[in-house]
């Protein structure tokens, strides 16, 4: 998209600036993504806010997020060319340096130069809350579930956060039956990390399992069955993203919601969050945060809705002890005085 963009304004990829950095991104703010093909059913609610779930629907323009992300890429791209030594001498997407000293001043000799600051033009994130399901919402979404592969996903997911990458990358050796653990590849940094899991989900997960046969133990998990090129029956194929958000699609089609994987692992993330058993370190290395800032920054701020439903308490206790009349005075005190030295009236 970006070298076509060059091309639009008839700029050499090893000749742009800054200036054109700053015109694509304000002419992706403006535009309209482009699609493959064009939107269906999602083109009443694209930009609107789910009534049952609250969530805003995609918009047909680009989020300040991918605005970001693409910046970011943009950037990457010519420092890879500029350490060729085959592009620019310098970097089109600058950055805005922090006002606390120089960049990579306590940097050792053996490291590699790290870039600071953020792109210059990348717009602002607003600031969003991560929204759980709630608790007579998640039956309903469960309940509204067709076959144990689903169940299986599901019950895992909302177990322990694990993201949508991870859970499709598990194969039969990933799963440890006594200790109910499974093994995932964190997403990024391609570790390895073993996580727990309800009984619940290995109880689905069995019975998906004794439905399509045995696997094995190198093999992925979660497959589903796709009809042949030639028409002559189904086979059997390792379950997709694209597969995972079909199942999204069709429960949400039932329910009249907008779900998603992502919610699963908000929504246990914030019931950990708010486990008294349960520190804020051990909710960062479920989630797989590298840093403890991260998992308090997105998960220790307080839900709007519980806050709401929290004052609203106040307020309904508060009227109530006004209806009630002040409470009578113990023996041995003067009624008058006390009403002077409290300012108010007493019974």
């Amino acid at each position: 998209m970006q070298s076509t963009g060059l091309q639009v304004v008839d700029v050499e990829w090893d000749k742009a600036t800054s200036a054109e950095v700053r015109d694509f991104v304000l002419w992706l703010q403006q535009a309209e993504k482009l699609r493959n093909s064009a939107r269906t059913r999602s083109a009443a609610t694209a930009g609107t806010v789910n009534p049952v779930t609250r969530k805003r629907y995609l918009g047909d323009s680009y989020e300040a997020r991918t605005i970001r992300h693409s910046n970011a890429v943009l950037r990457s791209f010519y420092e890879f060319w500029i350490e060729l030594g085959a592009g620019p001498l310098v970097n089109p997407v600058s950055v805005e340096r922090g006002k606390s000293g120089r960049p990579n001043q306590h940097r050792s000799p053996l490291e590699p130069l790290r870039s600071t600051g953020r792109a210059r033009y990348n717009p602002k994130l607003p600031k969003r809350r991560p929204r759980e399901i709630p608790d007579g919402q998640w039956k309903e979404l469960f309940g509204a579930l067709r076959s144990n592969r689903d169940r299986g996903i599901l019950a895992l997911a909302v177990s322990n956060a694990v993201r949508a990458s991870e859970l499709l990358g598990l194969r039969g050796v990933d799963l440890d039956w006594g200790d109910q653990t499974v093994r995932v590849t964190r997403k990024g940094t391609g570790a390895e990390q073993w996580l727990p899991a309800s009984p619940e989900a290995f109880v689905w997960i069995r019975l998906y399992l004794a439905e399509i046969g045995e696997l094995d133990p190198g093999e992925p998990i979660w497959w589903t069955l796709r009809r042949r090129d030639l028409g002559d029956g189904m086979r059997r194929q390792p379950m997709t993203y694209e597969t995972l958000r079909a199942v999204f699609r069709r429960v949400n089609a039932v329910l009249g919601t907008n779900y998603s994987t992502h919610d699963l692992r908000h929504t246990c993330a914030l019931r950990m969050a708010r486990d008294e058993n349960l520190s804020l370190r051990d909710v960062q290395v479920i989630l797989g945060h590298a840093h403890l800032s991260t998992t308090a920054d997105v998960y220790l701020a307080e839900d709007e809705k519980t806050v709401v439903r929290r004052v609203g308490q106040y307020l309904a206790a508060r009227e109530h002890r006004r209806a009630e009349g002040p409470r009578p005075v113990a023996g041995g005190y003067d009624t008058a005085d006390l009403s002077v030295l409290l300012g108010g009236v007493t019974q």
